[in-house]
């Protein structure tokens, strides 16, 4: 055999070795942005308020049955929230790495239980929450136009996929951008509920809080049963999502020993009593019926209260959104690139743009995931399905922190919480999908479908290491073009560039 005979055989044998990866050239690298240093606090308070709080009421109501068991069901859910990202600032500093749940459940159970919940995060939770999110905002921008009936399904599907396209062109542009979108839009959803809290504190010290004495806020409109209250949990769930994502940009948090447990103090109270006093407020100017009766519940509130002035209700709504949909564009595409890190998605999704340094093939694969959700999808079932499917994310992850401390016992902890706090979030995550799973077998069942068909596909993209040549010069290929079309090449911090190196020196080695 010739010496570049060798030197071939040796490169291919090496690719082999990595699922989705092919002989590859050396790429220019460019810096990751610096733009995305944290501050404390800030990403759990601005990712976890937003569309759901305007949305999940009239869902928690529905389900819970009473006014005073959902509000109940909001207080505990925040219970619940900070109960879980304390287990996760024990794993954020355990394994260092950005990713969240994706990247500890790799970590402690190994590629395939990784694989899977990175799958059903790329297909199932952010793109849905995503559609969930833009339907929000599309009721609340045409609500006013149609006072008396629900707006038109194609006029809120356009409106929708606009905004999401709009905003991916953003991201895809400028991280500059996106960041001043989020700060400004941040501040209008905190107006928008502030708005909200203080007119219908005014409305309770007028007297107006009949729904809320005991007598009538106990009064079941419907029979209870845990199979609802655990659906009540579930849609209060989804307002509440966003609790984790620090967790996915750990390794920017400067002193996270100190800055996690930091934030989570002062993010999931703070959101909790807001959550609480919000719908305190609804229910001081609207009765059950009225709330269940609302396509949109701010609009609603602000109609009643406002007088002249309601017109400001959809408008911070619907900013508020805006916002909510460009947080989670941002968080979607930091997970892409960690899957591709580890080798369990095509590297052309941890690519980011030459000049702009932005991630634009994973804002592409979650735009076009979010769009083929809102062609199809209802926003009370949607709901239900990507807060079980976060549900179940969440309750693996914690149970791996439990045997990550079987399984290395004497591994540093910077934090250590009590046993409790983790078997106790484990018991209420048990009875929760359970009964979730009883009272509505088929949406819930289908993100567990979704979820498993990711078991074939990492067998045959990610375990099967000797795929014929073919396939490899396929990839290569399609890498390829997507890097001339969307101009993106590895940063220069990517793990794939201190891989190279080693990779051509065991080439060379072969001759």
């Amino acid at each position: 055999m010739s010496p570049s005979d060798r030197l071939n055989a040796g490169k291919a044998r090496k690719a082999e070795t990595t699922s989705f990866t092919f002989p590859f050239p050396a790429f220019t690298r460019c810096p990751y942005p610096e733009q995305l240093t944290i501050v404390t606090g800030r990403v759990p308070l601005c990712n976890i308020i937003g569309s759901g709080i305007f949305i999940s009421p009239k869902g928690v109501l529905e389900h819970a049955g009473s006014v005073g068991f959902s509000l109940i069901v909001w207080v505990l859910g925040g219970g619940i929230c900070a109960l879980g990202s304390l287990c996760y600032a024990e794993l954020g500093v355990t394994i260092p790495k950005s990713g969240g749940d994706y990247s500890y459940v790799t970590e402690i159970f190994g590629g395939l239980v990784g694989f899977l919940l990175l799958w059903s995060a790329v297909l199932i939770m952010y793109p849905t929450t995503l559609a969930v999110i833009a339907l929000t905002f599309s009721n609340y921008v045409l609500q006013p136009a149609f006072p008396n009936c629900l707006p038109p399904y194609v006029a809120t599907r356009l409106l929708s996929t606009t905004c999401v396209l709009f905003l991916t062109w953003v991201n895809c542009s400028s991280v500059r951008w996106a960041t001043r979108i989020q700060d400004v839009f941040t501040v209008a959803k905190l107006l928008a509920l502030g708005l909200i809290i203080l007119v219908g504190l005014v409305e309770i010290c007028k007297g107006h809080y009949d729904v809320l004495r005991p007598n009538a806020a106990f009064e079941f409109i419907r029979d209870p049963s845990v199979g609802q209250i655990a659906l009540a949990f579930l849609q209060a769930s989804f307002a509440y999502s966003g609790w984790n994502f620090l967790n996915y940009v750990t390794e920017e948090v400067v002193e996270p020993r100190k800055n996690l447990p930091r934030a989570i103090y002062i993010s999931i109270p703070l959101v909790t009593l807001v959550y609480t006093l919000t719908n305190i407020a609804y229910f001081s100017s609207m009765t059950p019926d009225e709330l269940l009766a609302s396509n949109a519940v701010a609009v609603t509130f602000g109609q009643k209260l406002l007088g002249v002035f309601s017109w400001v209700m959809p408008i911070s709504v619907a900013l508020s959104t805006f916002g909510g949909i460009n947080g989670y564009l941002f968080t979607s595409s930091r997970l892409c690139f960690s899957g591709a890190r580890e080798g369990h998605l095509p590297y052309l999704l941890a690519m980011i743009h030459l000049k702009n340094c932005t991630p634009i093939p994973a804002l592409l694969v979650c735009c076009t995931a979010t769009i083929l959700i809102l062609c199809i999808g209802e926003t009370h079932n949607l709901i239900n399905y990507v807060s079980f499917i976060n549900y179940l994310s969440y309750g693996v992850t914690i149970a791996g922190l439990l045997y990550y401390r079987w399984k290395k016992p004497k591994l540093h902890r910077p934090i250590k919480v009590n046993m409790l706090i983790p078997v106790s979030y484990l018991l209420f995550w048990a009875v929760l999908l359970g009964f979730s799973l009883y009272s509505e077998p088929v949406v819930c069942g289908m993100g567990l479908v979704i979820m498993l068909t990711g078991v074939p596909i990492y067998f045959l993209g990610v375990h099967w290491r000797n795929k014929p040549r073919w396939v490899y010069c396929v990839v290569e290929s399609v890498t390829y073009v997507g890097q001339k079309l969307c101009y993106v090449v590895f940063p220069q911090d990517d793990p794939l560039e201190s891989r190279l190196p080693v990779e051509q020196a065991e080439s060379k080695s072969e001759l």
